[in-house]
């Protein structure tokens, strides 16, 4: 497609399992003037082949692989570099889609008032491997809420957000000296132009799986995630008040206390 209003963004690794569901939830979408770009990051199990014929059924898929795994900043990168649409649509190869997800988030951004608006996401349900709904997960709805909370919490789901294709000119792509919270880097680069916005509907299901990549390296999570909020002050402009201090030391603490109890905890802030 040459000219889509929105180009969808799917990284994948190894994540063969849930991905024809994860794929057939884009492609059901109510909206439909999308490209869907899957990058499939040197997988190891039999992704590449679904991701293949699901290409051959649908037009508006373009399949892209590595060779080798080059990790997630890269795979998204690259898939964004090749985007054509005037939005950049995030959507993880294991999570799903309700059917009006990209019609609703794209319904707000195309009004005239929010046109400063550069990134929208929205709520999503927690659901386990078999797709049973265990849980909802709420997020900050305005753009001074969404400021707050960046030194307490990511204000995105990742995997709910559009965003203007135009912040990704402006101030270029995802850093690739992050591992982790690379999405909360970029949030905060694209802060210094652009607004925030959370709809205050679940239009995403996000799976709870073993397989989790945050929930195995707690440890460097924290660190990246300090790592972004430090850079976000050195470099953008921002200013943390007290309490964000605090919990920003509180946080660094974290990454020598047992493995355990750094997993409740985490599991625990998933949930607020």
């Amino acid at each position: 497609m040459n000219n889509p209003k929105i180009s969808v963004v799917m990284p994948n690794y190894n994540c063969a399992r849930f991905l024809r569901e994860s794929i057939e939830g884009v492609l059901t979408q109510t909206f439909i003037d999308f490209e869907f770009i899957i990058v499939d990051d040197g997988s190891t199990d039999n992704s590449w082949e679904i991701i293949s014929k699901q290409a051959k059924k649908d037009k508006r898929i373009l399949a892209i692989r590595n060779e080798n795994n080059q990790r997630i900043c890269k795979t998204l990168n690259k898939g964004i570099g090749i985007a054509n649409g005037e939005y950049i649509a995030r959507m993880d190869s294991d999570d799903v889609a309700n059917p009006n997800w990209l019609e609703t988030v794209l319904d707000f951004m195309e009004r005239a008032e929010n046109e400063k608006v550069g990134v929208c996401g929205a709520n999503f349900f927690l659901i386990d491997e078999a797709g049973k709904k265990i849980g909802e997960k709420k997020f900050p709805e305005s753009d001074l809420s969404c400021r707050e909370s960046f030194w307490f919490r990511n204000p995105f789901g990742h995997n709910t957000v559009l965003i203007r294709k135009k912040c990704f000119s402006d101030f270029g792509y995802y850093d690739e000296n992050f591992i982790y919270a690379e999405d909360l880097e970029l949030w905060m680069r694209f802060g210094q132009k652009y607004k925030f916005y959370n709809i205050q509907e679940d239009l995403v299901n996000y799976r709870i799986s073993g397989g989790n990549s945050v929930l195995k390296n707690q440890r460097a999570m924290i660190i990246n995630t300090l790592k972004a909020r430090d850079k976000a002050t050195k470099e953008y402009g921002y200013v943390i008040n007290l309490k964000g201090h605090i919990f920003f030391w509180g946080t660094w603490m974290m990454q020598w206390l047992p493995v355990k109890f750094v997993f409740w905890i985490f599991n625990l802030l998933k949930k607020k």
